[in-house]
C-alpha cells in the first residue's frame, strides 16, 4: 500500500518562476510576495500588515483573503498562525440586500411622483398612465373592447379629421428675464434670437460642447426682457442646471435671471382642423389666421363656468395640424380643461394620450430627445443643417465642423415605409441585404416606429448612412432578436403635409 504523510496545509502554490505572481487577495491584488516584504520591512503586527498592504481592506473585508494572508505572515515569522492575530472586521459582516437599505422608502416613495391639476379627470376618464421623468402622463384612454394600441390609433385619427386636447403641463418651463436674455439665447441656441419679436414664438435647438443636439423647444418672447423657454418633460431639469452654470460659472456678467415654473402653470394643446372653433370659444381673443398667426403668443382669458381664468394663448404645433396652446396658473388648471371638453363637444374633440401624440410626430417627422437626439447625433444629422445660424457663435458650434461630423456617410434621418403590408420589427436594423452572410454591414438603425392608422401603414424614422442620398431606395429593416424582418422604402422623414400647409390654415 502507498505510504501517505501527514496533511500539510497548502497556503502558497509554488511558484512556476522567479517572476510568477501568487495573489492572496483578488479585490487589491495582495501577492505572496508582498506579504514577506511587509515581514522583512517591520510591518509585522497584523494591522500594519493590513495597511501596508491593503490587505483585506476591501468589500468583503477579508472574508476571501485573511486566513491566507495571516498563515503567510505566520510563515514568514516562524509562530502558529494564532498568534498573528486577526483585523478589526468592519460592517457589513454579512451581505445586505438593497431591499434592507431602504427599507420602507421604496416603489413610489423613493422619489416625488408629479401630477397635473387635470389628473383626477384623466382617472375618471380611464387614462392608462406612463411615467415621464417623475410625472404620470396618460399614455392613451381606452374605451370598452378596446386595447391601448386601438384607443391610441383612434385618438390619433381622430386629431387629423377633427380635434383632440392633450395635457402638456409637463412641459419644462423656464421663465428668463433680464437685459442680456436676447444674448444669453443666441449662445445657448444655433439660431439667432435678436430678430424675434414681442409676441412670438421660435423653435430652438440647443448643443452640448462637442456638437452632439442636446435639447430642442419653442421660446417666446413675452417682453423686451421676457422670455419663456419650453424644454422636453424629461430633460427639463438638465436645461434648467445648465443655464445655472452657464449664468454662475461661464457668464456671471450677463444680466440674466432664470426661474423654473414648470409647476406653476397648467397647459393643454388642442390640434387638429377644429382647433380654433374650440380655441375661440373659450377665450376672449379673436384668434383668427390674420389676428393670431403661427407662430404667435398672447395673453387672454379663458371663458370658464363662473369665471375668467388669465391666460397665456400660443399657436405653436407638435402635431403638424393647425394647433394652440392654453396655459393657466396651475391652480385653475381644471378649470380650464373643463371649460375645454365642453367647448369641444360639438366639434368632435377627443383627449389623447402620449402614445397617439408619438404617432402623430412620427407621421409629421418630428425628432424627439432619446430615440433620434440619442448623444451622438447632431443638428445636420437630423436636418436641422438651415437652422444653424452662420453670423454667430454658439456652443457646440466649433466643434461642428469636425472631419467626423461632417463625413458624407454619416446616419440622416430618413422616414421609412413598410411594404407587402409588413409590420415594422422592434428596434430593428437596417441592412441592404438580410441573407447576406455575416458580417452583415448595418446601414442604420430604427429610431421611432409607429402603425399610421392615417396612412394605414407602418412607418418609421432611421438614422441611415446617406439617408438623405437614399430616398426611394428599398432597403430592409431587421431584428435578429424577433426573427422579424421587412422591406421598407426609404423617404422623407415628413409623412403627412411635408409644406406644412395644415398648421398655417
Amino acid at each position: 500500500a502507498m505510504d501517505i504523510g501527514p496533511v500539510k496545509p497548502l497556503w502558497a502554490v509554488p511558484a512556476p518562476r522567479i517572476s510568477a505572481k501568487r495573489f492572496v487577495d483578488l479585490q487589491n491584488d495582495v501577492t505572496v510576495d508582498d506579504i514577506a516584504l511587509a515581514a522583512r520591512e517591520g510591518y509585522r503586527a497584523v494591522e500594519h500588515l493590513k495597511r501596508y498592504t491593503t490587505l483585506g481592506m476591501g468589500s468583503d473585508q477579508g472574508k476571501t483573503s485573511n486566513i491566507l494572508g495571516l498563515a503567510l505572515m505566520a510563515e514568514q515569522l516562524g509562530v502558529p498562525i494564532p498568534s498573528v492575530g486577526t483585523t478589526t472586521f468592519r460592517p457589513p459582516y454579512t451581505p445586505v440586500t438593497m431591499g434592507a437599505i431602504p427599507g420602507r422608502e421604496s416603489g413610489p416613495d423613493v422619489e416625488p411622483t408629479r401630477y397635473s391639476a387635470m389628473h383626477e379627470w384623466h382617472l375618471a376618464q380611464g387614462a392608462r398612465f406612463v411615467n415621464a421623468g417623475l410625472w404620470k402622463r396618460p399614455h392613451s384612454y381606452p374605451r370598452a373592447g378596446e386595447t391601448e394600441d386601438d384607443a391610441a390609433n383612434r385618438e390619433a385619427r381622430n386629431v387629423r379629421s377633427n380635434v383632440g386636447a392633450v395635457d402638456v403641463s409637463t412641459l419644462g418651463k423656464i421663465e428668463l428675464q433680464g437685459r442680456d436674455v436676447t444674448e444669453f439665447l443666441d449662445r445657448i441656441y444655433i439660431n439667432k434670437w435678436d430678430t424675434l419679436a414681442v409676441g412670438r414664438c421660435r423653435y430652438g435647438v440647443m448643443l452640448r460642447d462637442d456638437g452632439m443636439v442636446l435639447d430642442d423647444g419653442t421660446t417666446s418672447r413675452l417682453g423686451p426682457t421676457h422670455y419663456l423657454m419650453t424644454t422636453t418633460t424629461v430633460n427639463a431639469v438638465k436645461v434648467m442646471q445648465q443655464i445655472e452654470y452657464l449664468l454662475q460659472v461661464q457668464w456671471p456678467e450677463l444680466e440674466v435671471y432664470a426661474t423654473s415654473v414648470t409647476e406653476q402653470w397648467s397647459a393643454a394643446a388642442l390640434s387638429g382642423p377644429q382647433a380654433r372653433k374650440v380655441v375661440a370659444a373659450v377665450v376672449d381673443i379673436d384668434v383668427s389666421n390674420a389676428a393670431f398667426p403661427f407662430l404667435a403668443v398672447g395673453d387672454c382669458h379663458v371663458r370658464a363656468i363662473d369665471e375668467l381664468i388669465p391666460a397665456r394663448l400660443f399657436r405653436m404645433s407638435y402635431s403638424g395640424e393647425l394647433a394652440y396652446e392654453i396655459h393657466v396658473p396651475a391652480d385653475r388648471g381644471r378649470a380650464m380643461w373643463d371649460a375645454v371638453i365642453d367647448a369641444g363637444e360639438e366639434f368632435g374633440l377627443m383627449p389623447y394620450g402620449t402614445e397617439a401624440m408619438s404617432t402623430l410626430r412620427i407621421e409629421k417627422g418630428h425628432v424627439v430627445i432619446g430615440p433620434e437626439a440619442d448623444g451622438r447625433t447632431t443638428a445636420g444629422d437630423l436636418g436641422m443643417s438651415k437652422l444653424v445660424s452662420a453670423a454667430k457663435w454658439c456652443i457646440g458650434k466649433p466643434l461642428l465642423g469636425r472631419p467626423a461630423l461632417t463625413d458624407p456617410n454619416r446616419w440622416q434621418l430618413v422616414g421609412l415605409t413598410a411594404l407587402d403590408g409588413g409590420t415594422m420589427p422592434r428596434a430593428a436594423k437596417v441592412v441592404a441585404d438580410p441573407d447576406r452572410a455575416a458580417p452583415n454591414p448595418m446601414l442604420g438603425h430604427v429610431t421611432s416606429w409607429c402603425f399610421s392608422p392615417n396612412l394605414d401603414a407602418w412607418i418609421a424614422l432611421a438614422l441611415v448612412a446617406r439617408g438623405r442620398e437614399r430616398h426611394g431606395e428599398i432597403l430592409w429593416a431587421v431584428s435578429p432578436l424577433a426573427s422579424a424582418r421587412v422591406r421598407v422604402r426609404v423617404g422623407a422623414p415628413c409623412f403627412i403635409d411635408p409644406q406644412g400647409e395644415r398648421l398655417r390654415v
